[in-house]
């Protein structure tokens, strides 16, 4: 059916019809007093999502900008960055900072696992010296469906000395996460996951721990540039021409995060992820991620039954039901299905996907109690 497609995926999600005619709108000068009015409500209610009494940058790019904003303000050539490596977007990290002519050093897990809080706390109690500067890591990894520990981690870190700097790109509004109690040096995201908007603008805010770094930079990027901003923000202003219609929309869909509250937005997710797992386990498919407790709230990984191929399930899904669900990403890719249960999602979509994709692999042939999913998300959601 033409016009229904419903985005599972972990980005771009969905976005409210509210949301979408606010953008619409004619756009508006952005150093009009009308566009600063905007911008003071943004502002402030970044800092409520974030839970940070520090300032939210707002950034014209994807996540990944946010990503290069926070490493090419901190780093100088031959700085010593660790890597907590549990993807593809953790790997990220590492090449950012690469690139920056950083050293880098990788502790990696195998697909869906974690990183292990004392096999960290070992590492940089070898650091003596204290040469390790930075330590990158993410919360959500978008492309298995793990999550770590974030607030054990960065306590390790801190106790360190180093700095911890975070990828919250598919975290933050799904998961619990404060920035400013955790002991989190440098938090980024991006607009097209939890925030409810199309992609186009990313967060970051730092700390005064970072920004003793910033100021210690010989060579801060430019257009990511944290003193521009800073500045900016204090202005009601922005330093560069900013996507203006998404701004607008942003001030619209964060109005209705703070409306429905930043803790009930978080346990929706959590409710929505553990109801998701179950029915998948109930249809007798394996996850990526074991244990619950290791999920994220925003992406749930899954292996295809043997014999059926993932090419198949997306194009059957999405034709059949007008359902699009991820592939895997680079050595995942054809090997795991994801599906997204991110941002402006509730009950009735989750059951609607569970019941298609029962639908979708009837047709395709495997065996298992048809129903079983749909009863278990129908009874998880009860509760």
């Amino acid at each position: 059916m033409r016009d229904k497609t419903f985005l599972m995926i972990p980005g771009p999600t969905p976005v409210p019809e509210s949301v979408m005619l606010e953008i619409a709108k004619h756009p508006i000068g952005h150093r009009s007093s009308e566009f600063s009015k905007i911008l003071e409500r943004v502002y402030a209610n970044l800092k409520y999502v974030f839970r940070t009494q520090n300032d939210v940058f707002v950034y014209t790019s994807s996540g990944t900008g946010a990503m290069c904003a926070a490493l090419e303000n901190l780093i100088n050539e031959g700085d010593k960055v660790l890597s907590l490596v549990l993807g593809n977007f953790g790997n990220r990290w590492a090449k950012i900072a690469q690139s920056r002519g950083a050293e880098v050093e990788k502790i990696e897990v195998e697909t869906g696992e974690v990183i292990d809080p004392e096999v960290l706390r070992a590492r940089l109690a070898q650091d003596v010296n204290k040469e390790i500067k930075i330590v990158t890591l993410t919360h959500s990894e978008t492309s298995t469906g793990a999550a770590n520990d974030i607030k054990t981690l960065c306590s390790i870190i801190r106790e360190h000395g180093a700095l911890s700097v975070v990828d919250g790109v598919t975290s933050i509004c799904a998961m619990e996460c404060k920035p400013d109690e955790w002991g989190i040096d440098v938090l980024v995201s991006g607009s097209q996951k939890g925030f409810m908007i199309p992609p186009g603008l990313a967060f970051l805010v730092a700390n005064e721990r970072a920004w003793k770094v910033y100021e210690q930079c010989k060579h801060p990027s430019f257009y990511w540039d944290w003193g521009a901003y800073r500045k900016s923000v204090q202005g009601a202003s922005t330093p560069f021409t900013p996507a203006v219609n998404l701004f607008v929309g942003l001030d619209k869909a964060l109005e209705m995060i703070k409306e429905e509250g930043i803790e009930n937005f978080n346990t929706r997710h959590a409710r929505h992820c553990r109801a998701l797992r179950a029915a998948i386990r109930a249809i007798g498919l394996e996850l990526v991620v074991k244990e619950d407790k290791n999920a994220s709230h925003s992406i749930t990984s899954i292996y295809p039954p043997e014999g059926i191929s993932v090419p198949d399930i997306r194009k059957t899904i999405t034709q059949d039901f007008d359902i699009v669900v991820a592939n895997g990403q680079n050595a995942l890719k054809d090997k795991i299905f994801r599906m997204g249960t991110l941002g402006f999602v509730c009950d009735r979509d989750l059951i609607s996907a569970i019941g298609a994709l029962e639908a979708t692999l009837y047709k395709l042939g495997y065996k298992f109690e048809l129903g079983s999913g749909v009863a278990t998300i129908i009874k998880e959601l009860a509760k």
